[in-house]
Parts: C-alpha cells; structure tokens; sequence
C-alpha cells in the first residue's frame, strides 16, 4: 500500500493529461462527426464526396501512422505542431470519421415519414432536422458514441511516442525507475477502468435526457 501511495500522485499527473487529451479529442470528434454525417447525407456531390473522402482516409489508415505523419511530416510542408495539438487532431480526426458513421446510420433510421410530415408542416430542410430528425436520430447514436469515447480514451496512450507525458507513459517512466511492474500497471489499468465507467455514466445520464426529445420529436 505504501508503494500505491507514492506512485498514485505520479500517475495522477499523466491521467491528467490523458483526460485532457479525450475531452478535447472528443469536442473535436463530435463537430466533425456531425458535419461529415451530414455532409454524406447531402444531396450535393461537392459535400459528399469530400466527406467520403476524409472518412474512409481516417477509417482505412492506422491511427498510429497518422499520429505520426502529423506530428513528423507536416513540419517538412511547413506545418509544426506541438505534440498536444498533433494527439488532439488525429484522435479527433479517427474518431469524428468513424462517429460520423454513427450520424449518418442514425439519421436514416428516422422513418421517413416524419420528413414527410415536416415538408407538410413548411418546415426548412434545417427546420426540420433540427426539430423533428436529431431529436429522434439523438437517442440511437448515444449507444455507439460512447464506445467510441472509450476506444478515444484507450488510444490516446499512442501520444506517448511523440513524446506526451500522459497516464501510460508515465507509468513507463515510473517502471523503470522501481521495475514494480505488475504493481504498476494494475493501477494503471484500474485508472483506465475508473475513466471509462465515468464516461458509460455520462453516455447513460445522456441518454435519459434524450428520451423526451425522441418523444417530442415523434409527435411533431
């Protein structure tokens, strides 16, 4: 226990960062999951096929060789980025192109009778999805929305390549200076499952929220 105590506020610094880097990797995934989702709905070429392009781009590459042609080829175009800012948008950028799956496959669930029923109503294009589709298209993507939380907090222990001190690498760091290795990433591992459980809370608190936009959204 005593060794426990010691090492706790050590990787309590790295699970920090790790926090970090899935909250702001996660703010970024939900803006680009909803506009490449929509994007490939529209009935335009020139959104769909960008937007095709940049999810079946992050969706068939490995999100380690993205992490590091952001991070150790862009500088050669002009590009530098920090570490941090290189682990936000790769993470963001793999889990907005699998998210926006999540929307697209969502949104196309709504019956299409309720668009119907709000092109008879006047309702805008925009009206309407705001208004009748996402409130009802909201509740189905939760589900998978949190998976994909977890699997962006599980992934963000690849930043330790370019060099982020976060929970994973901070437990290397600890193991080589104690090589109390089996100690060590127990905790580590506990910590992990403590996030992850925060974020299935947060996904279900989300969830009951929702339930009465699906109903409002079916009686309009």
């Amino acid at each position: 226990m005593d060794f426990y105590v010691q090492a706790l506020p050590f990787l309590a610094e790295g699970l920090l960062a790790t926090i970090a880097l899935t909250a702001a990797a996660a703010l970024l995934a939900v803006l680009l999951s909803l506009l490449a989702g929509l994007a490939r709905l529209a009935p335009t070429r020139w959104l769909r096929w960008p937007a095709a392009v940049y999810v079946e781009t992050f969706r068939g590459t490995s999100a380690l060789v993205q992490l590091f042609w952001f991070y150790f080829v862009l500088p050669f175009f002009g590009v530098q980025l920090g570490a941090f800012a290189a682990g936000v948008l790769v993470l963001g950028l793999n889990t907005g192109a699998y998210g926006s799956e999540v929307v697209r496959g969502a949104i196309q669930a709504v019956p299409r009778g309720q668009r119907e029923a709000a092109q008879a109503l006047n309702l805008t294009r925009l009206q309407a999805l705001r208004r009748v589709v996402l409130p009802q298209a909201l509740p189905a993507m939760l589900p998978p929305a949190g998976n994909l939380a977890i699997e962006l907090l599980k992934n963000t222990a690849l930043v330790s390549l370019i060099t982020i001190t976060e929970l994973t690498f901070s437990a290397q760091i600890l193991r080589a200076e104690t090589l109390r290795s089996a100690e060590i990433f127990s905790l580590v591992l506990a910590l992990y499952f403590a996030v992850a459980l925060a974020i299935t809370g947060l996904v279900r608190f989300l969830e009951r929220r929702a339930s009465p936009g699906l109903a409002q959204g079916s009686a309009g």
